[in-house]
């Protein structure tokens, strides 16, 4: 029963990132909205930066492809929103929220689509998978930081 009830519990949460780009733009207020509108109840959330090295600990899956310094160094230019949200289906909803990575790709009404600058200044991250919700979530935030 146990294992069930963790199983549903991370199919309900995702975790999500406001980047460098979108927190200077001003933009922290306008995205959260966006998600709360959206149904997405907010479980945790900091406000925070990124040393580069703890930017290439978050991004180590990465650590091979060619953009993986550029990805670390623009991670760690300015400081971050980290969330954990909560809703059913949230890996799959909050993908459609956020919208393509490319902002010209995007559809209308996405948040990458009016908050994002360019496919690297996307404005947010989303995790893509129930593990990666979790290991993600597990980086920022302890479970007393969780409601």
């Amino acid at each position: 029963m146990r294992q069930f009830l963790k199983q549903i519990m991370a199919t309900n949460r995702t975790f999500t990132m406001i980047k460098p780009d979108a927190v200077a733009a001003g933009h922290i207020g306008g995205i959260l909205e966006q998600i709360i509108k959206s149904g997405f109840k907010l479980v945790a959330m900091k406000y925070t930066t990124l040393s580069p090295e703890k930017a290439g600990q978050f991004y180590e899956v990465h650590k091979e492809r060619p953009f993986y310094g550029e990805l670390c160094q623009f991670m760690s230019s300015g400081p971050i929103v980290a969330a954990i949200l909560e809703k059913d289906n949230a890996i799959e909803d909050f993908r459609k929220l956020i919208g393509a990575t490319d902002p010209a790709k995007a559809e209308v009404g996405t948040i990458r689509q009016k908050f994002a600058q360019s496919i690297s200044a996307n404005a947010v991250h989303g995790s893509d998978s129930d593990d990666n919700a979790k290991i993600e979530g597990d980086f920022f935030f302890s479970a007393f930081e969780r409601f």
